[in-house]
């Protein structure tokens, strides 16, 4: 079937790409205007030649780059273990305060619980009583620090992915799960087939997130001792007695983390057109 568009419908796209046309050159001619005021307004402040020279010394920056560079791949391992188990964890827990019956209050109550005192508490406590508690006990064998950074972090964006996770299941209309059961699949299957593929599809923007959320959090596990780029760009101000390692740390987060946020702002567009999509004139 071939569809015909009217002339109308013809015109109205034309307007709307002079529109984007002319957006994007005004867009871009104010930011260049106001980083051009924003840069010289910074320069000519009293104190620009001392934090210049104590936050963005470029021999600096390239002497301790490599160490940097060698302690962010220590926090991209971090990121891709914790980023799994976040994802089971949070699962189980988001179907667990879904079930529905008497006979499973304990485990709901538990799973609430669990989710409501880790959203509460700060990362970095989290850190602490994991990274140093833990170990103190003797309970396990000895074990590197990010190993425990790895659980805190698990532990502590589970409970937040778990609260998204659970409103995308809930958003999801009830007659596909009765469609589901009356089709013979058990509620493990409809849970698996239906009810969550679904869920992840409604809550994505969200997921992606606290993902984005939890790759700049990663840095934190510097503070049990483990030598990632934050703590080798600490070691770095240690022996300079400059700031510009911080600088080149924080700008590799950056790096790493802006693919991740222009693809969240790419599927949160997407959705928002599906929403509002209109027959053809």
């Amino acid at each position: 079937m071939v569809t015909t568009v009217s002339s109308i419908e013809l015109d109205r796209r034309r307007f709307r790409r002079r529109q984007s046309g002319r957006s994007v050159v005004i867009s871009l001619v104010s930011t260049v205007v106001l980083g051009v005021l924003v840069w010289l307004t910074v320069i000519n402040t009293p104190g620009w030649a001392a934090v210049q020279q104590a936050f963005f010394d470029p021999a600096v920056a390239w002497k301790f780059l490599p160490s940097v560079l060698l302690g962010l791949w220590l926090n991209i391992r971090i990121l891709f273990f914790a980023a799994i188990g976040v994802a089971v964890f949070a699962t189980l827990l988001a179907i667990i305060r879904t079930l529905r019956g008497a006979v499973f209050f304990p485990v709901r109550f538990l799973a609430t619980a669990y989710t409501d005192l880790f959203r509460g508490t700060p990362l970095i406590i989290v850190l602490y009583l994991v990274g140093f508690g833990i170990p103190a006990l003797g309970l396990f064998p000895r074990l590197p620090p990010e190993v425990w950074g790895t659980v805190a972090l698990i532990l502590t964006y589970s409970a937040y992915v778990a609260e998204v996770l659970r409103a995308g299941m809930e958003a999801v209309h009830p007659s596909q799960r009765l469609a589901a059961r009356s089709l013979g699949l058990t509620h493990a299957q409809t849970l698996r087939l239906i009810v969550l593929p679904q869920a992840v599809r409604k809550v994505t923007p969200a997921l992606m997130n606290d993902f984005v959320s939890m790759q700049k959090d990663v840095g934190l596990v510097s503070v049990l001792g483990a030598i990632d780029a934050v703590r080798a760009a600490q070691i770095g101000e240690a022996d300079t007695y400059n700031f510009t390692p911080y600088i080149v740390a924080g700008l590799l987060f950056v790096i790493i983390s802006w693919p991740a946020i222009r693809f969240t702002d790419w599927l949160t567009a997407r959705a928002q057109r599906r929403e509002q999509i209109g027959g053809t004139v």
